[in-house]
């Protein structure tokens, strides 16, 4: 009998945090932090503005790289935030996982090596591994509850040979983020390698600064590798409305591709998303342009929210002996560690069924998580918060 599914397909393994969400879905009584989204819908002028593009219509087909006006949009967003990025290098993907994998497809085959460094969101390493590439695992290392990067065992793991380094940062699951001293030094080498860097940087608004150190001021995005890159630098950024906009369900993203003369980057990725999805709806993109027209007035609140929402998870947690955690400098998570606990997915079942507290296992994001807890901050009601730490406590028997 003949194989159904390609053997790279069958060995990818299924989402642990799934595996944990669908033992407390449907339960009232479940206190739910498994996932990485606020308890906040998306603003009221995001939703109005694509309910009015569906009202007039607005249902057809649009242009595979998304809509020039978004497109422009997008641009004066990112100018603002980092160095000037035309129109030219900017395609709008539906959502932010499918340009990673567009990015995927555009830069790796069957064979090429990829380095990423972990933990990570796993989509992240799955994808080059769905194309038959290899991925080399770049740890990063746990102390006192903060995550940091040994920068020449990531260097030494890039040669001539890497064709790509994935790396997330501010980083999903532990909020380590890159200094600028770091991506300087992975730029160089990479330079020299001749080795594409992808930049998954979707939570660079959700940032405090470098882990709440001494004289480091948070401004309004974590150091971006587009900050430091020549336009022509073998460079691919990944973005999404996700996470600062609130807008998980609505599946947009955006990549911002090397500047070519040709056009060459550009075509190639508009080919992938004509195979990929054809074409983001419009409604959707007209929503988008107006989250990017609230972009300063709202994101900067949403950021000092989720800044309560990690402290008063930090603070409870500080309360709780044999409890492993470190302030992390971005994102929305808290990445964490009970003492004598070595199985996170059993842990994390065990609080879902007994004590209704879902949290995300430590392994969903590799080896290199297990034993760990990830806990998603991102409430506005910060009573719920404590209520899970409570949970937390009772189960530990605290």
């Amino acid at each position: 009998m003949h194989d159904f599914i390609r053997s790279s397909l069958a060995a990818l393994p299924a989402s642990k945090i799934r595996e944990v969400a669908n033992a407390g879905l449907g339960r009232p009584d479940v206190l739910a932090f498994w996932f990485g989204e606020s308890d906040e819908v998306t603003p009221p002028e995001v939703r109005e503005a694509a309910a009015a593009s569906l009202a007039r219509g607005e249902t057809f087909y649009s242009h595979n790289l998304g809509l020039p006006e978004l497109r422009e949009g997008l641009s004066h967003y990112i100018s603002a935030l980092h160095a000037p990025v035309g129109v030219e290098r900017i395609a709008v993907t539906s959502a932010g996982v499918s340009a990673l994998m567009v990015a995927a497809q555009l830069l790796l085959s069957a064979g090429d090596e990829a380095v990423a460094v972990v933990p990570v969101w796993p989509n992240i390493t799955a994808q080059p591994e769905i194309l038959g590439a290899k991925v080399k695992r770049v740890a990063l290392h746990p102390q006192r509850g903060a995550w940091r990067l040994d920068l020449q065992e990531l260097l030494d793991a890039i040669t001539p040979a890497t064709r790509a380094l994935l790396v997330n940062a501010p980083n999903n699951p532990t909020g380590w983020t890159l200094s600028r001293a770091e991506q300087q030094a992975l730029l160089a080498h990479c330079r020299r390698t001749g080795t594409w860097i992808v930049a998954d940087e979707v939570y660079e608004r959700l940032w405090w600064g470098q882990g709440d150190e001494p004289g480091a001021e948070a401004g309004p995005a974590a150091p971006s590798f587009l900050d430091i890159a020549a336009r022509e630098d073998r460079l691919i950024v990944t973005q999404s409305f996700s996470k600062s906009f609130l807008m998980t369900g609505w599946r947009l993203g955006w990549l911002v591709l090397p500047a070519d003369p040709r056009g060459q980057a550009l075509e190639a990725a508009g080919k992938l998303l004509e195979f990929n999805n054809s074409c983001a709806p419009v409604f959707i993109q007209r929503g988008a342009l107006q989250a990017l027209a609230l972009a300063e007035d709202f994101v900067p609140g949403l950021v000092a929210r989720l800044k309560a929402g990690r402290d008063t998870l930090l603070d409870g947690l500080a309360r709780l002996p044999g409890i492993e955690v470190a302030a992390p400098a971005g994102g929305m998570y808290a990445f964490f560690r009970v003492e004598g606990q070595d199985d996170s997915l059993a842990l994390a079942k065990r609080l879902v069924t007994e004590h209704g507290l879902g949290l995300a296992p430590g392994a969903a994001f590799g080896a290199e998580g297990e034993g760990w807890l990830r806990w998603c901050f991102a409430s506005k009601d910060l009573a719920r918060l404590g209520l899970g730490v409570q949970r937390l406590a009772g189960a530990l028997g605290l």
